[in-house]
């Protein structure tokens, strides 16, 4: 079955590379510990050296291998290099292009790579290009969308335009428990990618108040007020919080540009202001009024009650996911 992993993993559960830095190396390594795939996430800027010592600390928590992912709508070339480089195992992309020339050097050096995509159309071009796997975001998943479709609709089409290739494809959107990764199995991915329920762990670096919102808030919504000067053209689910439902009509013509600062955060070594309408998510680094700044959620955020060990997270999907599907073969409701 398909907790039996992907990539050399020892299960299919992705960790999403959680923005800006909510992915640190105390989760990458418990998620790898647990032996799923957890994705460290590198600067929006270049800062090779930084990222080459965010490696070296997550190799210090964990023996096991990880990846790191990139967004390719920020400068990344020098990023990508210090990767390469410390030859992770996986490098994962979002929000670009992938190049045949990218995906070969970084086979060169024994890395695999995997973009995540919101159409069927981007899957076509990531196959082309020869990449190891694919993940599938469906339209429900938290922080930045990058497609209009369901995941229920896409990872299926996708899932028959890699046919028998040897190439797993990975589910992401909405996706918390056994029963969504037993139904992502059934649609025919090998695995799936979570970022909301890696989230609310203990080892991710979300601010406490962030945490405890995942648990407070039960709805979402898909929207563009947050970060429209610094990355244009990129929607994004976020929690239904006072604030954002106080200024979900913001005007096209704003953003975050024009805005009061409303607090400060050091992020990936770097000491930001944190403007009103910001994309930044705080981290327990920051100061300010932390309940008026962006918070990314999934639409599956109501299934989520409690904040657990992220090790725990992957053993409860693992357990059950196994017992539903034991369920489902003697034909008992799961």
């Amino acid at each position: 079955m398909g907790w039996r992993g992907i990539l050399g993993f020892e299960y299919g559960i992705v960790q999403a590379p959680l923005g800006p830095d909510i992915a640190g190396p105390e989760l990458v390594a418990a998620v790898a510990n647990a032996g799923g795939l957890g994705l460290l996430r590198a600067p929006d800027w270049e800062s090779p050296e930084y990222l080459k010592e965010l490696i070296r600390k997550t190799r210090m928590l964990t023996d096991k291998p990880f990846g790191v992912g990139v967004v390719l709508a920020f400068p990344h070339k020098e990023n990508i290099k210090a990767i390469l480089e410390e030859k992770v195992a996986v490098l994962q992309l979002y929000w670009g292009e992938c190049s045949k020339e990218l995906v070969l050097e970084a086979h060169n050096a024994g890395v695999k790579v995997v973009p995540q995509v919101g159409s069927v159309e981007e899957a076509k071009k990531a196959l082309n290009v020869g990449v190891d796997a694919i993940i599938v975001q469906g339209r429900e998943a938290g922080g930045h969308v990058i497609g209009q479709e369901g995941l229920i609709s896409l990872l299926p089409q996708v899932v028959d335009l890699v046919g028998d290739r040897d190439i797993p494809v990975i589910a992401a959107g909405s996706i918390v428990d056994a029963r969504g990764y037993v139904a992502a199995l059934t649609l025919g991915a090998k695995g799936i990618c979570m970022g909301t329920r890696f989230l609310a762990t203990h080892e991710s670096y979300a601010h406490p108040t962030y945490k405890r919102k995942l648990i407070e808030h039960d709805k979402t919504e898909y929207t563009d007020v947050f970060g429209r000067a610094r990355w244009p053209g990129a929607p994004h689910r976020v929690l239904q919080t006072p604030f954002f439902c106080d200024w979900k009509s913001l005007p096209v013509h704003e953003n975050e540009t024009t805005q009061p600062i409303i607090g400060r955060s050091i992020i990936h070594g770097v000491e930001k202001e944190i403007r009103r309408f910001a994309g930044t998510v705080p981290n327990p680094t920051t100061t300010g009024d932390i309940e008026s700044m962006a918070m990314y959620a999934g639409q599956s955020v109501g299934l989520i009650k409690e904040i657990l060990p992220a090790g725990e997270v992957v053993k409860r999907l693992v357990e059950g996911a196994q017992l539903a599907i034991q369920q489902i073969l003697s034909g008992e409701s799961v």
